[in-house]
């Protein structure tokens, strides 16, 4: 149980700490703002994990709140804002 609370709270502040530093607007309630922290997480950490070797990037990607897993958590989520204002850009 309280793995999936140390989940939601990571999610929120990474995903709402995202969309605040990510330029434009951004739709979505408080749900997305938690999910997409959550992907956020999962993304940043692997990819932290992977192309860094960082202990810090794995607690991010089980969830574990530490300043350095927050921090890989917001640049996956800000990650997935970008990708996600390519894929549903629409062609003029």
């Amino acid at each position: 149980m309280t793995n999936i609370i140390a989940w939601l709270v990571l999610g929120l502040i990474a995903g709402a700490l995202a969309k605040l530093f990510y330029p434009g607007t951004q739709g979505g309630g408080i749900l997305s703002t938690i999910v997409l922290g959550i992907l956020g997480a999962v993304v940043g950490g692997y990819l932290g994990q992977a192309l860094l070797g960082s202990s810090s990037a794995a607690a991010a990607s089980v969830g574990a709140l530490s300043l350095g897993s927050i921090l890989f958590a917001v640049l996956g989520a800000m990650l997935l804002i970008f990708l996600w204002g390519l894929l549903s850009r629409r062609a003029v």
